[in-house]
């Protein structure tokens, strides 16, 4: 029985740490190598993975992540590849896996194809930035019957009375953004941010993951005082754009992911 979301941030929890989560896009540089990290990111530490399905419009997503997709689909990858590779990856990975997708790819194979497909390759949930509660009807139901837990996001910005909104409908846990903007920013950990993060978390009974900026295991050790997981993207994929070779990639961004896990690991 692979690991759910909730039982992964549980185990995080039981061990005094928060729970971190490393962003792969889906099929960059190339399937196999996607494969690779994912394992590698695995043997790093992760407690969970997203896998992003790369998008020719991926409105909340940096020059990075924007890059290494338009790389991906230029190579021919598809929403089905990713699927695949997830398929793939879940008989080698024990971390649970997360697709992080937007609506359009989902409407163009059908709710409940995708839904069924996601969870037959072994993926734990969906993220999907531009779909909000209020408009998500048809796809909870059919993410529900298939076992499929649908993530939504909060930021800074969120007024109080729709973080409840949010929280409440959240599922697996509440992504929330750190900063206004898209993803690969610098992130700045201000006194009001931490604020806004432990107002999140006491409006959601679920655990609170915080993403977009975090790129060094300072920033991590940091956010991890005040959320119950961290998400790391942009710095990653980076790694693997700059690297001389696949190789290498792997290295890097295993190096990384080791030494964020072990920032982490905050009652170790």
């Amino acid at each position: 029985m692979k690991t759910s979301i909730p039982e992964a941030f549980a185990a995080a929890r039981a061990r005094g740490a928060a729970a971190f989560m490393p962003f792969v896009t889906g099929g960059f540089p190339d399937l196999d190598t996607s494969l690779e990290l994912l394992m590698a990111l695995d043997r790093a530490g992760a407690d969970l993975i997203e896998v992003g399905i790369p998008f020719s419009d991926p409105l909340a997503d940096g020059p990075v992540i924007q890059h290494s997709s338009q790389l991906a689909l230029e190579a021919g990858v598809t929403p089905a590849a990713v699927l695949e590779l997830v398929g793939r990856a879940s008989k080698r990975v024990q971390a649970p896996m997360v697709l992080m997708t937007y609506f359009n790819p989902m409407l163009a194979m059908g709710l409940e194809e995708f839904a069924q497909r996601a969870a037959a390759a072994g993926a734990a949930g969906v993220i999907i930035p531009d779909l909000p509660p209020e408009e998500a009807g048809p796809w909870l139901e059919a993410a529900q019957g298939s076992g499929l837990d649908t993530v939504f996001f909060a930021a800074p910005t969120t007024p109080p009375e729709r973080l409840g909104l949010v929280a409440q409908a959240t599922e697996g846990f509440l992504y929330y953004v750190s900063m206004t903007g898209v993803t690969g920013s610098d992130l700045e950990l201000a006194p009001e941010l931490l604020a806004a993060i432990e107002a999140a978390r006491r409006a959601c009974p679920l655990p609170v993951a915080v993403g977009f900026g975090v790129a060094t295991p300072a920033q991590a050790a940091n956010l991890a005082q005040v959320a119950d997981g961290v998400i790391v993207g942009s710095a990653l994929v980076k790694l693997m754009l700059e690297a001389a070779s696949p190789v290498d990639g792997l290295a890097a961004c295993g190096e990384l992911a080791g030494g964020i896990a072990a920032a982490l690991e905050i009652g170790a």
